[in-house]
């Protein structure tokens, strides 16, 4: 158990709630895990189409020799530098099962949209929900019910909380994560953010501005910066999910082909000891060391939504008072972009996952006694991958920080409490990322002025209309509105508006994504304004005042002149009743269904 009060009081409070959803899960787990093995319990036909196009010596293993049987499930595309390393995955993994005397098979692949890509166009309608297609057709890979263990390719925003949460739903078989790693350094995020700014400013053209993209993404592997793929990374380290050390390697690093291969040795228990299910590994004590993770590392504002899905998958149930409770306890250990100058390639030579782990376990503010993929349980995740001249593998103490502007101690941190913060008040519940925030910008008070679009926003920007100090209202973001997009393209005319030294804030029911900057941005705000919520209130001129050190967000007028507006409803035309295109019809059995941002945003349930 963890030694931290606040910790251990979160965890038990956590599995008090959880206990019937819970107890179901495992119960349906251990019901499937006693079965026969996945070939011996199908007929002859169906095994016979389940294993039609392996080589014969494969056919023979698997169904003869009674072999173990992996499932690859692959995010694999060549468009997006995040997935496109993957190719190679496959072959090399069916390579390493045939030496460990197992099959492997791709069971399926699972669509991998890029928010990069799709920001500020009507395909970003399509990416939180793309969350749970993912898990769908994760759930409908490994249907056909013939694999002893799985590997799960992936990396980015909702492609792996996406592959948990299908993952999870075969909780009996023994499961590894496998990523592909950040690419190289380009242009420093610090450098692309001004650039961004001079834009909106119109200081600089277009020619400028994607000779500063291109140079800041611009080769395979994930984005350089600290957001929601590679929280990702972070979290699932922090899990016990992956071969330990493997998060932050960069494509084509010599290692990578090892590290791969290994995943496939630890899925089949030719690491050391038998690897335990899915199911029995994420439980609530994992799930809370990898909110601490977050917490910790200033991490992705998404997980507070991903999590939650990912956590009711295995039958646990948190909510944003755990991710509270936790943030007054946990300290910020990293700095990195946009809550720092540092990319994520700094902070793996700094020290990476295994220095952050290293740390919280050591100050009690992570559970030790869990279960992870590797025998050597959590502790084995504070050691990084090394390779003698043959590539073989093998882990090193992470030592002291090598970069204290990046990681430090947990004696020593650059807080005392985490980089997340939950918001209440009579304009609902919503969080705030403060770690990359100002401490003068915590506390804004101004008018409101309302947009129903970040496109408006964008638009009275542009007109000069906000050259004040000024609360932007965004609402009809939602999830049931138009499937809750990120607006980060609302970060750089509003950091030009704070940087002229006017008291700004955002405050939406919409996602600012795992890049959430220095501007203050409360969001995900809970009723969203769709379904009642009471940024549907509000009025262009309302004096709002967001307080991240007291955690409140309120509209400062007369309480019985609040409670007697009626909400506004969505202007026609917007969103639900204009959502045609971009394959936006076929969602919209999700937006109807969706629970809240703090429920998970699940559609499945």
């Amino acid at each position: 158990m963890s030694s931290h009060e606040t910790v251990h009081t979160v965890t038990e409070r956590i599995r008090q709630r959880s206990a019937a959803t819970r107890d179901a899960y495992l119960q349906q787990l251990e019901s499937h895990a006693r079965r026969d093995r996945g070939a011996a319990r199908l007929g002859c036909a169906n095994v016979a189409h389940a294993f039609a196009a392996m080589p014969g010596s494969d056919k023979l293993r698997v169904v003869a020799q009674k072999a173990p049987n992996i499932g690859i499930v692959t995010s694999y595309n060549d468009m997006l530098s995040a997935h496109a390393p993957l190719a190679s995955y496959p072959g090399l993994i069916k390579d390493e099962a045939r030496r460990c005397g197992a099959t492997a098979q791709v069971a399926g692949g699972v669509p991998a949209m890029c928010d990069g890509v799709t920001q500020g166009t009507p395909g970003m309608e399509l990416s939180l929900f793309s969350r749970d297609v993912i898990a769908m057709a994760t759930a409908v890979a490994l249907s056909h019910d013939v694999f002893d263990a799985a590997l799960m390719l992936g990396v980015c925003d909702k492609i792996v909380p996406g592959l948990l949460v299908g993952a999870l739903q075969f909780g009996y078989l023994p499961t590894v994560f496998v990523p592909a790693g950040p690419m190289t350094s380009g242009l420093s995020n610090s450098a692309k953010a001004k650039v961004r700014e001079q834009a909106a400013q119109g200081l600089v053209g277009r020619g400028e501005l994607l000779q500063a993209e291109m140079a800041a993404y611009h080769s395979p592997g994930t984005c350089t910066f600290y957001g929601t793929a590679n929280s990702n990374q972070m979290l699932l380290e922090a899990m016990g999910l992956h071969v330990p050390g493997t998060a932050f390697v960069n494509p084509g690093h010599a290692l990578r082909e090892e590290l791969t291969r290994e995943a496939a040795r630890t899925v089949l228990g030719s690491a050391g000891a038998p690897c335990p299910p899915i199911g029995r590994v994420v439980d609530e004590r994992a799930i809370v060391n990898a909110m601490v993770a977050l917490l910790a590392t200033g991490g992705s504002t998404n997980h507070l939504i991903h999590w939650v899905a990912v956590a009711r998958a295995a039958g646990i149930v948190i909510d944003w008072d755990d991710f509270s409770a936790l943030s007054a306890a946990v300290p910020l250990l990293a700095r990195v972009y946009p809550n720092g100058s540092a990319d994520v390639n700094r902070f793996q030579a700094a020290g990476g996952p295994g220095y952050v782990i290293r740390e919280l376990l050591d100050a009690g503010l992570m559970h030790e006694d869990v279960l992870t993929v590797r025998p050597g349980g959590i502790r084995e995740y504070t050691r990084v991958p090394e390779g003698d001249a043959g590539q073989r593998l093998r882990w090193a103490d992470v030592g002291a920080s090598r970069d204290d502007s990046v990681l430090r101690p947990a004696a020593d941190p650059f807080s005392a409490t985490g980089g997340l913060k939950l918001l209440s008040g009579n304009l609902g519940r919503s969080v705030i990322k403060v770690s990359a925030v100002p401490r003068d910008h915590h506390v804004v008070e101004a008018p409101a002025r309302v947009f129903a679009s970040q496109g408006e926003l964008l638009q009275a920007f542009q007109a000069g209309e906000l050259e004040r100090d000024v609360v932007c209202v965004v609402r009809w973001q939602g999830p049931r509105a138009n499937g809750m997009p990120e607006l980060h393209k609302l970060t750089p005319p509003l950091a030009v508006l704070q940087g002229k030294g006017h008291k700004v804030a955002l405050v939406t029911d919409g996602r600012m994504s795992g890049a959430s900057g220095k501007v203050p941005a409360a969001i995900h705000a809970s009723p969203e304004a769709h379904a009642g919520g009471p940024l549907a209130r509000v009025r262009d001129g309302d004096p709002i005042r967001l307080d991240a050190v007291a955690g409140t967000l309120d509209v400062l007028i007369d309480a019985a002149e609040w409670q007697a507006r009626q909400p506004a409803a969505m202007p026609p035309g917007l969103h639900e009743d204009n959502a045609h295109g971009w394959g936006r019809e076929l969602f919209a059995g999700f937006r109807r269904n969706a629970l809240s941002a703090e429920e998970g945003a699940c559609t499945w349930l």
